[in-house]
């Protein structure tokens, strides 16, 4: 797997400071993508152990609220199978610090259902993701108001209550407004 980008500090991509991990490889091609660049899956840097490495250590700080993974399209089968092993350090090493992620595949039909997206990796990974944002990015739903999204079809979602729910439940974010 390569990733474009880590962020810092990025207040942008969940709630609280993160650190985003921006992997690359998308199929959805979204109109108006802002990070087409991440379409293509040899797009930047191999993911290494020296980066899953220098993300751990950066997630440290008390700070630090989780970790929040976005793309290209960390549910691409291929990114599955290098982010799996990497999410289970993490929640290894910091239990209490939750993980975000934002993937143009539905959880409830793609993810949960038969697609493209679904493998051997999935239900694992989503064991343990705790916040999904889902849904591709549609330019005609763009709303610059939306709190952690991009447009007003996404989806923000609890991902463990909905497991054991077995549906959906919208995630209640501590400000209690999205």
């Amino acid at each position: 797997m390569y990733y474009g980008e880590i962020k810092n500090f990025d207040i942008a991509n969940g709630e609280g400071v993160r650190v985003s991990l921006f992997v690359s490889g998308c199929t959805h091609h979204c109109k108006n993508c802002f990070n087409k660049e991440t379409w293509d899956f040899s797009y930047g840097k191999p993911f290494t152990a020296e980066t899953e490495e220098l993300l751990l250590s950066e997630l440290a700080p008390d700070c630090i609220d989780g970790l929040s993974l976005l793309g290209g399209e960390p549910f691409e089968p291929q990114n599955q199978a290098a982010l799996l092993p990497f999410l289970r350090r993490v929640k290894e090493q910091y239990p209490q610090k939750k993980i975000w992620c934002y993937t143009g595949y539905l959880f409830d039909r793609d993810l949960l259902g038969e697609s493209r997206a679904r493998c051997e990796y999935t239900d694992e990974m989503l064991g343990l993701i705790d916040i999904m944002v889902d849904g591709e990015f549609v330019q005609e739903l763009y709303s610059i108001t939306l709190q952690f999204r991009g447009s007003s079809n996404q989806r923000i979602i609890d991902v463990q209550k909905s497991l054991e729910a077995g549906g959906v439940v919208p995630y209640q974010p501590k400000s209690g407004k999205i």
